[in-house]
């Protein structure tokens, strides 16, 4: 089903954009390319395929290879230094950000 120009220019007046000729010309191409991959999607066997909650569900190694989320503490007093170096502002190892709610 190929996008026509007053399907494009319908899509423009609904997003509040405004199209100049060739952006329709283009925006109609993309929109028809588009269109062909979920026409390409839909034509896939799925059968007997039951849908996944999350795409990484079904590979069970992945949590695994995931480390968990905690803070390492640095080496040494050195380290840290090197690591605040660059910091705006610091106190005590730490990063002073500005208050945003009083």
């Amino acid at each position: 089903m190929p996008i026509t120009e007053q399907d494009v220019a319908r899509i423009a007046r609904l997003a509040r954009i405004e199209l100049s000729p060739d952006q329709t010309a283009r925006a109609q191409t993309e929109l028809d390319g588009i269109l062909n991959l979920i026409e390409q999607l839909q034509a896939v066997d799925t059968t007997g395929i039951e849908p996944m909650a999350h795409p990484l569900s079904t590979h069970q190694e992945i949590a695994l290879r995931l480390r968990p989320d905690a803070a390492a503490p640095t080496s040494t007093d050195a380290q840290r230094e090197a690591l605040m170096a660059n910091a705006p502002a610091e106190q005590a190892g730490l990063f002073l950000v500005p208050t945003v709610i009083e």
